[in-house]
């Protein structure tokens, strides 16, 4: 397996320790601030990496343009901008929403199709060719998450068809981040994009989290919950650029494909922390994601015409 795709998986896996993770401190601070929190902890992380890598990137004598003095440049930064926020902040904010009229099993499982609608997307705007093996993998893979949901899918819930609507977009607005973000990988550095991007996030979310009213409760929180919170930061940081360095280097939905992972180590740390009790449908979906990322993995695809 490509490095690429070792940064993809390792993503997947991030994600769901840092569900678990903030399971044990949703309850005590409100989930936008929870963002806020996560995502500067995250860009605080990454800053001083960016910082000098930028810096040897502009001294370098290709580097025609700068990012700051020309039409083309600005154009590029506000994108970056807009795909951070888009991706942290308005994904979030979406996920919220249906999560409010949504089960969150069935959630998950709407959710799931995120790699299915970057494979769509992606050939849409003709960046990937769609293969048997890869449009069977990321079906299966998404079969996977079905199946470890199955025991909880009958769970009561108030829900209205516009939850169903929130999460199903907010999984596509991440497809089309996915997708809309390799350009501006492969012209700049991963580790300053990856900065800028989270950064551009926390400023669009600091003034929505006050409106919140949390910064109360953050002041309270104990020192294992500030723990817990800044396993959380360390690791989006972390993990979110893995996922562009895999972006960078692999196809969209070769990457995105790997977010099925989520839920069988939530499942599986869940189980070790928690006590959470494991069943067949897991092991069921563990099988299932296994085939179905090794069915789009295996074979790197062409580029098309």
């Amino acid at each position: 397996m490509s490095r690429a795709l070792l940064a993809a998986a390792a993503t997947g896996v991030q994600v769901g320790a840092a569900i678990v993770a903030t399971r044990g401190v949703v309850q005590d601070v409100p989930p936008l601030t929870l963002a806020l929190l996560r995502y500067s902890i995250g860009f605080l992380c990454l800053a001083p990496f960016a910082i000098g890598i930028f810096r040897t990137f502009m001294a370098q004598p290709s580097v025609k343009r700068s990012l700051f003095a020309t039409p083309s440049g600005a154009k590029d930064l506000a994108a970056m901008a807009a795909l951070g926020i888009g991706q942290f902040a308005v994904l979030i904010a979406l996920l919220n929403v249906g999560l409010q009229h949504v089960g969150a099993a069935k959630a998950a499982l709407i959710f799931s199709l995120f790699p299915l609608l970057t494979l769509l997307l992606s050939a849409a705007l003709g960046r990937e060719r769609i293969t048997p093996a890869l449009a069977a993998g990321v079906l299966l893979s998404i079969a996977g998450v079905g199946l470890s949901l199955v025991p909880k899918l009958g769970a009561p819930h108030i829900g209205h068809w516009w939850g169903e609507g929130a999460v199903l977009a907010s999984a596509g607005v991440g497809a089309l981040c996915s997708v809309r973000y390799r350009p501006y990988l492969q012209r700049y550095p991963t580790v300053p994009v990856s900065a800028f991007a989270m950064g551009a996030s926390v400023l669009f979310l600091a003034p929505l989290a006050l409106l919140e009213g949390g910064a109360s409760r953050v002041v309270a929180l104990g020192p294992a919950a500030w723990g817990v919170v800044a396993f959380i930061g360390v690791s989006s940081g972390a993990g979110y650029f893995a996922w562009l360095y895999a972006l960078k280097h692999e196809s969209p939905t070769r990457v995105t494909v790997f977010w099925a992972l989520n839920p069988v180590t939530a499942a599986l740390l869940g189980a070790v922390l928690l006590g959470e009790p494991l069943d067949l449908w897991t092991g069921a979906a563990i099988v299932s994601i296994g085939a179905g990322l090794w069915l789009a993995t295996r074979v790197r695809p062409r580029a098309p015409v």
